[in-house]
């Protein structure tokens, strides 16, 4: 369970920023979890709204960059490189300013608190705190000297793993490295109960959805009398015209090849240069017809197809299991009755009996208004802006404007500029442009673009 997570200085949030998950409102039509205070309630569902560039991307990111940093600084990052972090640039001394993040959450039935700081070399600050019975213990606390602070509720190695400790990795990490039985609860939680779903790391969204199928599939031959198969039941469900999934191996020459091409780009481009992964097998897609089935390769399926497909699984994971999951522009590709459903399937105690939660960014406003199977409350709906001098993001909730649920439309009052965070578009810069085309503007480089596309490569 998710409660609160808080984000200084990272990308365009520079100022401290909070995005809670505790329920204001208590509507009982909607899953719903008390947190062990029992003073709390975390929502099941928080949506994120802003325009183009207004941040809301940047809030979903710096989540899953401190999963990352949780996950991968002790085992992966380089020990004399420093720390691979993205502050705000677009001020002066910004960049040199410490990033930092928080988060409140409950593992094992326990409220916990963890956050660090960084800079450009090292962690500077690093605490973990949980408060059973309600009360706050220390587990441990780091300062900027790497001297570590413990609690006497904190057991285990824990001197041993100060030791191994580097400059530019959390204790956390190292902790989970070496076993340590009470950290390695906290570390699981972001390993599986934290998930990720944005642009770059679709294929191993992919390799989940074909794992989640090839064990129903088991099942189903295992003959053990089950039939769900939640995966195909999803796919389905979507209207895609897709009856099932073909899962194959890679050819190992068509794989060799793909790497040596990769190995190449990298090599001329370097090495931020982002090279779309194929998973682990390859896919091909079945849509069945009056004269049989007929597979497609993945790449030949629509967009929203390939998206939807790459949702399935931790979609079902996450409800099945209880966890957290963070998707990055949820209607990017998916239709607004699809996303209405996904939507509903975390917000409705039938189909989320676990606590799972789903955070997502979006533009998708219909969500807002009644024409929806799944009613957003005023907690569950967050916005950005930015900041029209510094350009820095400001992250606020509905619950800060007088709505009444009964009676305003939310999808109206949002688009009619009630609560912010919509473009302001300036008309008078479209009749410039169009006065431009009356003049020929644009023609000149459109005959050059023209002209680029019919080259012969290589030609002079």
């Amino acid at each position: 369970m998710l409660l609160r997570f808080q984000v200084t200085n990272h990308a365009s949030l520079l100022e401290e920023q909070e995005l809670s998950l505790v329920a204001t409102d208590r509507h009982p039509g909607r899953a719903e979890r008390a947190a062990p205070s029992g003073d709390e309630s975390a929502v099941p569902v928080v949506a994120i709204y802003g325009t183009n560039a207004s941040g809301k991307s940047n809030v979903i990111d710096s989540i899953g960059w401190m999963r990352s940093a949780v996950l991968s600084s002790f085992r992966h990052w380089d020990p004399s490189g420093g720390v691979p972090r993205r502050p705000f640039v677009l001020g002066h001394g910004t960049a040199e300013r410490p990033s930092s993040f928080a988060v409140d959450f409950v593992v094992g039935g326990v409220h916990h608190q963890f956050g660090f700081s960084v800079d450009d070399e090292r962690v500077t600050e690093e605490w973990l705190y949980y408060y059973p019975e309600g009360r706050q213990r220390r587990l441990y606390e780091r300062g900027a000297d790497d001297v570590v602070t413990f609690g006497r509720w904190l057991t285990g190695r824990r001197k041993l793993i100060a030791e191994l400790l580097r400059p530019n990795s959390l204790y956390l990490s190292v902790a989970a490295a070496q076993g340590h039985d009470q950290l390695s609860e906290v570390f699981r939680w972001f390993r599986s109960g934290l998930r990720m779903a944005t642009d770059h790391d679709f294929a191993q969204r992919l390799d989940h959805t074909v794992r989640l199928c090839l064990e129903g599939l088991e099942e189903l031959e295992g003959g053990d009398g089950r039939e769900d198969q939640p995966v195909l039941d999803l796919l389905r469900f979507a209207d895609l015209g897709v009856s099932g999934l073909e899962i194959q191996d890679w050819d190992e020459n068509i794989r060799a090849d793909r790497q040596r091409i990769t190995r190449a780009l990298r090599d001329a481009l370097g090495d931020k240069v982002r090279v779309q992964e194929d998973g682990k097998q390859r896919v091909r897609v079945e849509h069945r017809t009056a004269e049989g089935v007929f597979p497609l390769d993945l790449a030949y399926e629509s967009s929203g197809t390939r998206t939807w497909i790459g949702l399935i699984g931790p979609v079902i994971t996450t409800l099945a299991d209880g966890g957290v999951l963070c998707v990055d522009e949820l209607d990017a590709r998916l239709h607004p009755y699809l996303v209405d459903a996904l939507v509903g399937m975390f917000q409705s105690p039938e189909t989320n009996s676990r606590g799972a939660q789903l955070v997502f960014s979006t533009h998708e406003a219909a969500l807002l208004g009644r024409n929806v199977r799944t009613e957003l409350f005023r907690d569950q709906v967050w916005f950005t802006e930015k900041d029209p001098r510094t350009l820095a993001t400001r992250l606020f909730p509905l619950t800060e404007f007088s709505v009444r649920h009964s009676a305003d439309n939310l999808e109206r009052r949002y688009l009619g500029g009630r609560y912010g965070a919509v473009p302001h578009l300036d008309d008078d810069l479209l009749r410039e442009v169009a006065v431009a085309f009356q003049h020929g503007g644009g023609r000149e480089a459109g005959k050059a673009a023209e002209a680029d596309e019919g080259r012969t490569p290589g030609a002079a």
